[in-house]
């Protein structure tokens, strides 16, 4: 049993990181660009409507702020570990470092349900951007090769849909998995490139649509509580919270690109907190301007900005196109840094023997680890494939959730256990910021729905099998001569 709890040593995480053959060319320019490009995605093109017009009305404004209070205090327990142990792997990595091997792997099998399937939900998400898109071009994809072939219905279970599969969804988590492969480099341009795009056309929306607002929209301000809990009033500024929390997920994969960094214990920090930073005024702003064009009533729309543009009777209608480009290129965005995130993932928890060796294994040209990639790549193509968004984003925000709950404690272990070790960023008022931050992405876990928690104890109980009948097994921890 105590096998199970023996803890990495960080100064051999450390050297053994130098070994590993990934090469460091990320600045922090690119890892505030990557955490910018795995925000900013689904959550303001998609989730901001819906949770303004069934939870929180125009003071989702409010949500987004205590979204943000949350992500900033798990942000600040992730950027001391970051600049601490700057390796692949994330929260897994500090994991093992503080709590364990048996805690580290149910992390890095969490982390797993986070970055894989959320690629697979923005995947599905930029393919319902882009069918609309050719639609107005005059191209229409059939129904049948654009939409899942399963669905998962309230009080009936899994039904059909008649379907084949979504396509254009499993299309694009291919393309990218290609650009991964090629290079961090090439990845960290691409992403850039689309980042300069998405952030130019939410600027656009902002400062052309602060002309169109109602104020009238916003009043009241925060809708009256229907009498259940969650619809309307405090109650619903708190649910929406939790809903859009979907909108922040991602940041924590600048994390996981720690060893490729030029200067991770400067720069690992920084491109954490000025990401949510960014990101969390850009949100502010488009739900203000959203909530200010149309009645919150009515935005229980798929392209609640598009919505917008149309209520301003075709004054900014020329805007509508750059919309749907900058949500297209958003997206894409959100995928290659999910895919990213959950390569260096495998990468790490293989190099610990927790997972086969091939997926350590570096392209000697590209330097990436290539096997890996594909992969998941594959992996994410059929399920973005097949499934409906819907129960892939409540999986993806719980399993994130958890995450950061267990960053967080882990800084409190780790400060009692390991005071001497040298943190080039601390966590400030420490043992605040990591209880809050533990307490509130906790509440956010308790507001999501019955079934997702059923989802969520199926997939621990799957990791525990494969720990079980492997990790346990070829662990380099349990086995200290296994190479």
């Amino acid at each position: 049993m105590s096998k199970l709890f023996r803890t990495k040593n960080v100064d051999e995480l450390l050297e053994s990181a130098n070994k590993d053959g990934l090469k460091r060319t990320l600045t922090l320019t690119n890892l505030i660009a990557l955490g910018i490009g795995c925000i900013i995605g689904t959550g303001i093109f998609v989730l901001t409507g819906t949770a303004a017009a069934n939870y929180a009305g125009p003071a989702l404004t409010i949500s987004f702020v205590v979204s943000a209070i949350g992500c900033l205090l798990a942000g600040l327990c992730y950027a001391e570990f970051a600049a601490m142990i700057p390796v692949s792997g994330s929260a897994y990595s500090y994991s093992y470092a503080t709590l364990g091997e048996i805690v580290a792997w149910f992390i890095g099998w969490d982390l797993i349900l986070e970055y894989l399937f959320a690629s697979a939900t923005v995947a599905v998400g930029w393919s319902g951007y882009v069918v609309s898109f050719l639609g107005d071009l005059g191209i229409h994809i059939p129904y049948e090769i654009a939409n899942a072939p399963f669905d998962y219905v309230s009080g009936v279970g899994w039904v059909t849909t008649g379907s084949i599969m979504n396509f254009p969804a499993a299309f694009i988590v291919l393309i990218l998995t290609v650009v991964l492969v090629a290079g961090i480099r090439e990845s960290v341009t691409f992403n850039n490139i689309i980042v300069v795009i998405k952030v130019a056309v939410i600027l656009l929306f902002i400062g052309f649509g602060m002309s169109y607002i109602d104020t009238s929209n916003w009043v009241p301000y925060i809708p009256e509580n229907t009498g259940t809990f969650g619809q309307f009033g405090w109650s619903g500024i708190l649910t929406g919270a939790a809903v859009i929390f979907f909108a922040y997920i991602g940041f924590d994969a600048i994390s996981t690109v720690a060893q490729e960094t030029k200067n991770p214990q400067r720069d690992m920090p920084k491109g954490l907190i000025w990401s949510l930073v960014v990101c969390s005024l850009l949100y502010i702003g488009v739900t203000a301007v959203l909530t200010g064009i149309v009645h919150y009533t009515e935005l229980n729309v798929p392209a609640p900005i598009a919505l917008a543009i149309d209520r301003t009777h075709e004054s900014l209608a020329w805007l509508a196109t750059f919309i749907k480009v900058g949500a297209i290129a958003g997206l894409s965005s959100v995928v290659l840094v999910m895919l990213l995130g959950q390569s260096r993932i495998f990468f790490a928890m293989s190099k610990d023997g927790l997972l086969p060796g091939f997926f350590s294994k570096i392209h000697p040209r590209f330097k990436t680890p290539h096997v890996t990639s594909i992969i998941i790549g594959v992996i994410a193509a059929v399920i973005a494939g097949l499934l409906p968004i819907h129960i892939l984003g409540e999986l993806v925000s719980i399993g994130t959730l958890l995450a950061f709950t267990l960053v967080c404690i882990s800084i409190l272990i780790l400060r009692k256990t390991r005071p001497e070790l040298k943190r080039p960023f601390r966590t400030p008022w420490v043992p605040f910021v990591p209880i809050m931050g533990a307490v509130v992405c906790g509440a956010q876990m308790l507001s999501l729905p019955y079934e997702t928690w059923i989802r969520l104890i199926g997939w621990m109980a799957l990791g525990l099998v494969v720990y079980m009948l492997y990790g346990r097994k070829h662990s380099k921890m349990n086995n200290p001569t296994k190479e």
